[in-house]
């Protein structure tokens, strides 16, 4: 698929198949993700790929979200500020994560699956699901499998409405 179809063809899926996803995909997704530029190549993000139907089940029931039931498998994003840097009082593995994700869904869509991105969870019960370390962080998880449903309208502003030249509130022309 073109990059720019991917682009346009990612959605978030809310509603799966339970047909397993082939972990040959799976494993192109993460070298994706793997490829992703980081804070100075310290590649500080690390993936847990939730495949078990019990403990799929376990996470589900920690997002507390009943679409969720029929989802077949997770992968999860775990970061530190240790495994980053920090520039201006910003710490970088947020954004670290945020790049590596969006690797994994932009290569989850140009394989066919669906994902949605889902960053508002119960941390501290989703550690112990998942065995994370306590001054680990889980940042980002996301459901992967073939959708069972169709995309709904995407609204996007345009990029007038978004896109400066030179200086902030000078439109292009």
């Amino acid at each position: 698929m073109d990059f720019y179809e991917v682009i346009k063809n990612r959605y978030s899926v809310r509603s799966y198949k339970p047909d397993p996803v082939p972990i040959d995909a799976v494993m192109r997704i993460l070298e994706a993700a793997r490829m992703a530029p980081t804070w100075a190549n310290k590649q500080g993000v690390r993936y847990v790929v939730i495949t078990d139907e019990e403990q799929v089940k376990n996470v589900a029931d920690g997002l507390g979200k009943k679409w969720l039931k029929t989802v077949p498998m997770f992968i999860a994003a775990i970061s530190n500020e240790k495994w980053s840097g920090m520039r201006s009082n910003l710490p970088y593995f947020m954004l670290d994560v945020g790049i590596c994700f969006e690797h994994v869904i932009l290569a989850a869509t140009n394989e066919g699956l669906g994902t949605c991105w889902i960053g508002a969870f119960d941390e501290d019960k989703l550690k112990k699901v998942l065995k994370v370390q306590k001054n680990d962080r889980i940042i980002a998880l996301t459901p992967l499998g073939y959708p069972d449903c169709e995309p709904g309208e995407r609204i996007r502003k345009e990029l007038s409405e978004i896109v400066y030249l030179n200086e902030f509130g000078k439109k292009m022309e």
